[in-house]
């Protein structure tokens, strides 16, 4: 019997993998990897490892769930060693948990093998402390995508009124809705929102606003997909960064080692 490694592949930036999740790779008979994986990271699989990609877009998926649950089965049970290489960690908003039940429903072996995911490392790299004891003590993961569209799923009062950073997944395209329903609920048209493209690789830009006006901005930007949006008064702290490093007009990345220079 075989046996498979839901593994986590961190948010873009190759060097965030984990030793775990490499040695996995280096070691698969058969990688089933998502649209957000580093390509680079394929290069550290064997010669004759089957790859396979299974990539989502926010309207086009190549691969159904239901058939990349099967092909995990299919492959474990034939004795190969299996990796499901997905993007940041494969348990938040990674679908991680069904394909883990899928395994298990049919007696196969697997292990999870968590990954960075872009709700910190992205803000991180932009600068933005998902927590800081001056400007949020609490965050919250959010997806801003559902499977309806609009994210009306979600309990917008809690999060406005309670929570104090946001970060929020797959949200470009509601991102006027996700605006509108933390004003309504909470959160001032003054709150501070950064919206992180690319996170953590090399193409990677931030631009910021607050509640009322992000979204205008981001329209004239041209930002897309793939991008994180943070919410909260730790943005605020991205600016004091720059200003600190005597620049404020300093573009991305803001690398962990240049902050802790500081």
């Amino acid at each position: 019997m075989g046996k498979a490694y839901i593994v986590g592949a961190g948010p873009g930036d190759p060097e965030l993998i984990t030793v775990k999740a490499l040695k996995c790779i280096r070691m698969a008979d058969v990688i089933l990897y998502d649209r957000l994986v580093n390509p680079d990271l394929l290069t550290e699989a064997k010669r004759d490892c089957e790859i396979i990609f299974c990539g989502k877009q926010p309207t086009h998926h190549t691969m159904k769930q239901e058939i990349i649950n099967d092909l995990l089965v299919q492959f474990t049970s034939q004795g190969k060693t299996v990796v499901r290489l997905k993007g940041g960690d494969p348990f938040v908003f990674g679908r991680g948990g069904e394909e883990a039940a899928a395994l298990a429903e049919n007696g196969l072996p697997f292990e999870v093998v968590p990954g960075i995911t872009a709700g910190i490392a992205a803000p991180a790299y932009a600068g933005i402390p998902i927590t800081h004891r001056e400007y949020g003590n609490s965050f919250a993961v959010v997806t801003g995508h559902c499977a309806k569209g609009k994210p009306t799923d979600i309990d917008w009062e809690s999060l406005g009124k309670a929570v104090d950073t946001i970060a929020i997944y797959m949200g470009i395209g509601n991102l006027s809705y996700i605006c509108q329903q933390l004003i309504s609920h909470g959160k001032t048209e003054h709150t501070p929102v950064a919206v992180i493209e690319q996170g953590t690789r090399v193409e990677q830009r931030t631009v910021t606003g607050t509640l009322d006006s992000i979204g205008d901005i981001v329209e004239k930007e041209g930002v897309q997909n793939p991008a994180m949006i943070v919410v909260g008064d730790v943005v605020r702290f991205r600016e004091k960064l720059l200003s600190l490093q005597g620049d404020a007009s300093v573009p991305d990345i803001v690398t962990s080692e240049e902050v802790m220079a500081m």
